[in-house]
């Protein structure tokens, strides 16, 4: 009787472990605020990892495809069905999250004998200016993390995701030092690459350097080495003057441009 408690944890810290190791290569995705709006990025070879939610929100999401599927189609399930039950303005992401992503997530996980969703999700919604922004990270155990609260005296203006801890760290450690509120997208891009490219370095250093951000001509190389085998992916959430639509694909054409400058 007295076994049983401790083969809980230990089953809870063994699945931890597995799904740990499960998502350890995701790909990094960074958001953060530029002046007219919200900015995703990522690099991959193979499959989407940013995608619209509803007209406000967006999500980016690293692990095993199928359960990214099932959780994104969840969520805009959710946002669709508040919106037409009640009104677009009264969808929220916060509720969303807190009442219904996150329980279904920590259920399963701690559902020992079912499979866990290998999973971890960065969603962003569009404030009604760049102050009111919010960026919210729901982990694959339903632990949520956001950028602030009605109660906080200040938000950080932008997030990261990764596949381990250390990444994810590295990443707003560097964006805390070089952020400036107020970028153009051209500026929020290459700032948004140059912290992918952190925590890209990241996940493979190992000992004290995982604590230590590299130089600026150790991110200059390493960007420009990914960029020409993998494939760049962006999305803003723009603030558009009369319409709800605020969720587009950056195109070809201002990467294009960003790339240019990287060569150069």
């Amino acid at each position: 009787m007295f076994e049983e408690p401790f083969r809980f944890v230990e089953a809870i810290a063994n699945r931890r472990e597995y799904i740990e190791n499960q998502i350890a290569t995701g790909s990094p995705v960074v958001a953060l605020n530029y002046a007219g709006g919200i900015l995703l990025l990522t690099l991959g070879r193979e499959r989407q990892k940013i995608f619209e939610v509803y007209d406000r929100i967006a999500l980016a999401a690293i692990g095993h495809p199928g359960d990214i599927e099932r959780l994104r189609m969840t969520a805009i399930e959710l946002a669709s069905t508040e919106g037409f039950t009640r009104s677009a303005g009264d969808v929220s992401l916060r509720r969303m999250a807190n009442y219904s992503i996150s329980p279904a997530l920590k259920q399963a996980f701690e559902q020992v004998y079912g499979a866990p969703y290998l999973a971890r999700m960065l969603f962003v919604e569009l404030g009604p200016d760049a102050g009111q922004n919010t960026f919210l990270r729901v982990d694959y155990d339903g632990a949520i993390q956001t950028n602030g609260t009605p109660f906080s005296k200040t938000r950080q203006e932008y997030a990261a995701l990764s596949g381990t801890r250390p990444s994810a760290e590295a990443m707003e450690r560097f964006l805390a030092r070089d952020f400036k509120s107020g970028l153009a997208l051209r500026e929020a891009l290459s700032l948004a690459l140059d912290a992918w490219t952190v925590g890209f370095l990241a996940l493979d250093a190992e000992g004290e350097k995982k604590d230590e951000l590299p130089g600026s001509d150790a991110i200059r190389g390493a960007r420009r080495e990914q960029m020409e085998n993998a494939a760049v992916e962006a999305a803003v959430l723009e603030n558009r003057a009369g319409s709800n639509i605020t969720f587009r694909t950056v195109s070809e054409e201002e990467l294009t441009a960003l790339r240019g400058n990287d060569a150069g």
